[in-house]
């Protein structure tokens, strides 16, 4: 293939970014998912691309494989860095992990079953084929919800988070106990595993919270950043649930006035962490935002639409979508009893759907699964989303009818907070 001129190269790269931007803002004027719009300009760069016959080759997955792993660790990242742990928020907090917990399990058995009957003979095969195409994703949830109701919202990015992490949690275990003996080596690993990392993730998080406080440098967010990103692989290479440890540094640092309470108070200064906690919050909103652009941009070039014109590949996918929204429908109603609308048309897949495809070992790959079937699930549950938020539209409640969620402490610590901060830029002016 011929190279490309760098320059060009950095024109297209910019334009993409430059696209992204006005689709974030088109998605919120409409609630049309910015994600759609990115892979269908995939699409068309790849129709471009071949009518410049301008080729792709194997790299291409490689870099995608590597953009969805960065961006599910700044997605899950930025999702932490807006989660408030406070009593008031403990119901959205156990609704939401139960919702996300429910449909995981029950989608993924229900979907094992599909499969099977329709084209994978092994049921283990299934299930691992199926607990991608269970998993909501945040990446496409929480750049989505901001026009509800900060209840809803909330709820929604609690779930759209949770079911990120319980949906590769399971996907890791089942490929590292495929050759277990019994259900109680499953257990017992399942148990340790997580047990190390709940352990490993609270000790670094504290940690990093205190080392970061004393630093001076202007150049220490990315550096944070390039730790949390190696802890993370290091994880992933000891088979630990990594990105338990991304959501719990988060929710420590965004809520250190919780874990750094009593005797431990004296060990932070509030005015620095929340400075930090600032500046980290829009670098990682920024990066978030470039990954997610380009992941979702190469997955739509890496799609092929031939594989849509398949009638057994729709059959499939619309019956895995049926069983998706029955379920949905079931287990929301179950938890959320009246006020259901439109959280029970709020289910997308994306972004880690797409990611665990790609990391199936060889040999659990099954040639009879068309990558049409993810594609089919990842549009349609879109445009349903798409649609729920534009009729819904007329009834969001405004935030500020809402501050209920928020506790008097918080308010009482973010207005101390901010008195400490502007002390503290006042101090660095008037030494300047």
């Amino acid at each position: 293939m011929e190279m490309i001129n760098p320059y060009w190269a950095i024109i297209g790269l910019s334009l993409i970014i430059i696209l992204s931007y006005f689709f974030n803002i088109i998605s919120k004027k409409t609630n049309i998912p910015s994600v759609l719009m990115l892979i269908a300009l995939g699409i068309l760069l790849r129709q471009g691309m071949k009518f410049m016959n301008i080729t792709t080759d194997d790299s291409l997955f490689d870099i995608l494989e590597v953009l969805g792993i960065i961006g599910l660790i700044m997605i899950v990242l930025e999702a932490a860095l807006d989660l408030k742990l406070t009593k008031e928020k403990w119901p959205i907090i156990w609704k939401s992990f139960s919702v996300a917990l429910l449909s995981l399990g029950l989608t993924t058995i229900g979907a094992a079953y599909i499969l099977q009957y329709f084209i994978i003979d092994d049921f283990f095969h299934a299930v691992i084929y199926a607990v991608p195409l269970s998993i909501m994703s945040s990446a496409i949830i929480i750049p989505s919800v901001g026009g509800l109701s900060e209840l809803k919202k909330e709820f929604m990015v609690y779930e759209g988070t949770f079911s990120d992490i319980l949906g590769i949690m399971v996907f890791y275990f089942l490929l590292e106990n495929a050759g277990a003996e019994s259900a109680q080596v499953v257990a017992s690993n399942i148990f340790s595993n997580i047990a190390i990392t709940l352990l490993l993730s609270v000790a670094i998080s504290y940690g990093l919270v205190l080392i970061f406080q004393k630093m001076t440098s202007q150049v220490k967010l990315f550096m944070l950043i390039a730790v949390l990103m190696i802890l993370y692989s290091v994880g992933k290479l000891f088979h630990l649930s990594s990105l338990v440890e991304i959501l719990i540094f988060g929710l420590i640092l965004n809520n250190y006035n919780v874990f750094f309470g009593g005797v431990l108070r004296k060990w932070i200064d509030r005015s620095k962490v929340s400075e930090v906690l600032e500046d980290f919050h829009l670098v990682t909103i920024e990066s978030a935002f470039v990954v997610r652009t380009f992941f979702f941009v190469l997955f739509g070039i890496s799609i092929a639409l031939s594989s849509l014109m398949d009638l057994n590949v729709a059959i499939i996918s619309i019956s895995l979508l049926a069983l998706i929204y029955v379920l949905r429908f079931l287990i929301v109603k179950l938890f959320l009893l009246k006020d259901i609308y439109p959280q029970v048309w709020l289910t997308p897949r994306g972004l880690i759907s797409i990611l665990l495809f790609f990391a199936i070992p060889e040999e659990f790959q099954e040639p009879a699964f068309d990558s049409g079937i993810l594609l089919y699930i990842i549009i349609i549950s879109c445009v349903i989303m798409a649609l729920a938020l534009v009729v819904s539209g007329k009834n969001v409640v405004p935030v500020e009818d809402i501050t209920f969620l928020y506790g008097k402490d918080d308010k009482e610590e973010n207005d101390f907070l901010s008195t400490e901060v502007n002390k503290e830029n006042g101090n660095k002016r008037s030494s300047h």
